[in-house]
């Protein structure tokens, strides 16, 4: 820690130790055909963020910190579901899920084989499903 690292509020270190998620963002309905395709040879990751709500938000903020992860290991998409009601109610059909708000869903092979929602979403768990 250097000398000015003292003048540091506790909202720039916490900026500092978030890791930043190169996310997709998920705008048009055709894009869950070409995460199907895409989740074939390398999982995909959705998360459903909303934008006026303070959990999500913590949420987003704690996956962001601990992921880790490359494109090799895995793609994420990122879905502001205020905006895009109508693609949230689409992935819930097409992968077999019940909407929720903040929630993670990992694609693999065209199906969802894990999803979570509000306080259990942690990127270090991917690893395990991965």
């Amino acid at each position: 820690m250097g000398f000015f690292d003292k003048f540091k509020s506790a909202s720039d270190i916490a900026k500092e130790e978030i890791k930043e998620v190169k996310w997709i963002q998920l705008e048009r309905l055709e894009q869950l055909d070409e995460i199907v395709e895409i989740s074939k040879a390398v999982p995909v990751l959705i998360f459903k963020h909303s934008t006026t709500c303070g959990i999500s938000r913590m949420a987003l903020r704690g996956f962001e910190k601990n992921y880790d992860y490359d494109k090799k290991e895995i793609e994420p998409y990122f879905l502001d579901l205020k905006q895009y009601r109508d693609i949230s109610a689409a992935i819930a059909t097409k992968f077999n899920v019940r909407h929720e708000s903040p929630q993670v869903l990992l694609i693999k092979n065209g199906a969802a084989v894990y999803n979570t929602s509000h306080s259990d979403i942690d990127a270090s768990v991917l690893k395990q499903k991965i």
